[in-house]
């Protein structure tokens, strides 16, 4: 069942804590979710993906109904984000819980490098 981006939005902002500080972003028909400047979560038709790694990440994959992101079936599923499960985006005690270790984890991440572009000669 197709998921609406605006729709995991409203979930989001309700369960979020009062203090995570949130920023959401149009991307590429979804939207990405930033905390503290960091993107931690993504809201797709595929359902609501968070960003985790190591334990958490494992963690939350055994959880029933949650899954590897994958947009497409020919890409690879995500290593990253994992959607979770319908049933805990009823569950706003437990979704505040792991959003605030998917943001937290994001404030942790080390900063991305910046992409070097192609040095193009200048026009005269």
């Amino acid at each position: 069942m197709p998921h609406r981006p605006a729709e995991l939005q409203k979930v989001i902002e309700s369960a979020a804590p009062p203090d995570l500080e949130l920023l959401f972003r149009p991307m590429f028909g979804g939207i990405g979710v930033y905390g503290g400047g960091r993107m931690f979560c993504s809201l797709s038709d595929v359902g609501l993906a968070l960003k985790l790694t190591g334990a958490d990440h494992e963690e939350l994959l055994k959880t029933r109904g949650a899954k590897a992101l994958l947009y497409e079936p020919s890409m690879p599923p995500s290593k990253t984000y994992v959607v979770v499960p319908v049933a805990m985006l009823k569950d706003r005690k437990l979704l505040r819980a792991w959003l605030m270790r998917s943001a937290a984890a994001a404030r942790l991440a080390p900063a991305r490098k910046p992409r070097k572009r192609p040095h193009t000669p200048a026009r005269r």
